[in-house]
């Protein structure tokens, strides 16, 4: 039996375990009668027998004799005292001066010293003061034991998490093809993530920005410190004030305690600012002492508290026309964009688009419980045609909306928004036809005739309502108003066929 079982059996018995040590057998039947009333009450004749007993039963407090053959009662409390400091330990004898129980007494660690003849009340009372201290200490040592435990359950689980999330944002899980452009941009986070410098990333929205600010901190040697985001959008500045710098109580309304802002909360570690370029030019002066000094003041309080933190800040709008036509202040600038990555938008990484798109499969397939395995060529051919002007984050939602109305494993591309399939061939325009037809026609050549830009239409009118019917050529011909022989001739005439 190990200590904490030993001291989880002692802590839930209602009755104490007492046990008898006496070679009297006389002496040893009068105990049982005196404590059996009170307490579970066992016998040992020798000191040999009772560490037996001790070896397999908890024990709440042991009483023996000091005169017994072979080993005496301090020899054996002092023994119990190495193995079982948990148990209680009283001595009967007869023998006041002895120098043997005097010595006992601290080197047994012996709860009371009881001389012969002793007095019933006097043992009970002795015995229940005696259990009730060993209770208590093995209460404290249990909670201690769970507190600790607790606390190492805890630790590990955080660093568990550290490491999950270090793996999660490595620069090889970033999805992206061999060839892809972010190449580039991997290599660069991958360079500046160690030195603690500002970073601007910019990019249209839905390129990643958030995602490669993580990759910048769990690649940094902040990466055991927090990360902490706040979108700077549309938001008051003095909300937003007291949301980075916290305030004091009673500095506003509303303000029922003291608050530690994100400043302070990822002190040690990196804070990340979306939306940057939205900003007020009167709080763009506050974040930029806040950056020079390394410092904040908490709304309504006078004090400084000085802060490290490694600013990521992040735009879709382009700061240097911005500081140009004064909306935004040069020298912020200059202290955000010591550093400045510049995502492309998914309309320039073509390449990407399948391997995104597989990616976001398999990871909707997990969320919605819901099997596939994979697009069909038509599909892909769609979504790789398509501009993507949400970028992925729109190609994200597209997938999962395909997977929803799927009803096979294999998606294609009559799952797709009507948007994606009115795009040309060759134009990506994501407009009804024949206002993206009418945009072109400055681009066409003067051969180009009216049969041409006609068949050009009729041709994409075609490959879009054969998609949405899953190539059912009666459904098809009923929509476009055409016979089914007349229909076929027209899709042999542009070579028009389902993919694999």
């Amino acid at each position: 039996m190990t200590q904490l079982e030993r001291i989880s059996a002692n802590t839930l018995n209602r009755r104490p375990t007492i046990l008898c040590v006496d070679d009297e057998q006389r002496s040893l039947e009068a105990l049982e009668r005196t404590l059996d009333e009170e307490f579970d009450v066992i016998c040992a004749s020798s000191a040999y027998e009772a560490l037996e007993i001790l070896e397999h039963q908890p024990i709440s407090a042991v009483v023996c004799d000091q005169r017994m053959p072979g080993m005496s009662g301090v020899e054996l409390l002092i023994q119990v005292r190495k193995q079982w400091p948990q148990t209680a330990r009283l001595i009967l004898s007869g023998y006041t001066d002895s120098e043997d129980i005097i010595r006992g007494l601290n080197d047994a660690g012996i709860y009371q010293y009881i001389t012969k003849p002793w007095h019933p009340d006097h043992l009970i009372l002795a015995l229940r003061n005696s259990c009730r201290l060993v209770e208590l200490e093995n209460e404290n040592e249990l909670l201690s034991t769970e507190i600790r435990l607790t606390a190492e359950q805890a630790e590990s689980r955080i660093k568990e998490k550290k490491e999950k999330l270090k793996k999660k944002f490595a620069l090889s899980e970033i999805v992206r093809n061999e060839f892809s452009p972010l190449n580039k941009v991997c290599e660069q986070v991958q360079r500046i993530a160690p030195y603690d410098v500002s970073v601007l990333v910019t990019g249209p929205s839905g390129t990643g920005k958030e995602l490669f600010a993580r990759a910048l901190h769990y690649n940094s040697l902040r990466a055991e410190q927090p990360f902490i985001v706040e979108n700077c959008g549309a938001m008051p500045d003095d909300l937003l004030a007291s949301e980075l710098f916290g305030h004091r109580k009673g500095a506003f309304t509303g303000a029922m305690n003291d608050h530690a802002g994100l400043f302070e909360q990822a002190n040690g570690g990196t804070l990340f600012l979306d939306e940057i370029g939205d900003i007020s030019p009167s709080f763009q002066v506050m974040l930029l002492r806040v950056l020079q000094e390394k410092e904040v003041r908490r709304v309504g309080d006078d004090k400084r508290r000085p802060v490290n933190v490694r600013v990521i800040a992040a735009t879709n709008r382009d700061l240097e026309s911005e500081v140009a036509e004064g909306r935004f202040r040069e020298d912020l600038y200059f202290r955000l964009a010591e550093m400045t990555l510049t995502l492309p938008p998914l309309a320039q990484r073509k390449v990407d688009i399948p391997v995104l798109a597989e990616h976001f499969l398999i990871q909707s397939t997990k969320n919605f419980s819901k099997p596939a395995t994979r697009f069909n060529e038509e599909a892909l051919e769609a979504l790789s045609a398509y501009h993507w002007p949400g970028n992925v984050r729109e190609l994200q939602n597209e997938v999962r909306r395909m997977l929803v109305l799927a009803d096979s494993d294999v998606l294609g591309a009559e799952l797709m928004s009507a948007r994606l399939l009115r795009v040309l061939p060759d134009n990506n325009e994501p407009e009804p036809l024949l206002e993206a037809l009418l945009r072109r026609q400055q681009g066409w050549s003067e051969g180009c005739t009216l049969k041409d830009k006609t068949e050009m239409l009729e041709k994409q009118l075609l490959r879009e309502t054969m998609i949405r019917h899953k190539w059912n050529k009666s459904r098809a011909a009923d929509e476009l108003g055409l016979s089914r022989v007349g229909l076929r001739a027209k899709l042999d005439r542009y070579g028009l066929e389902p993919k694999a």
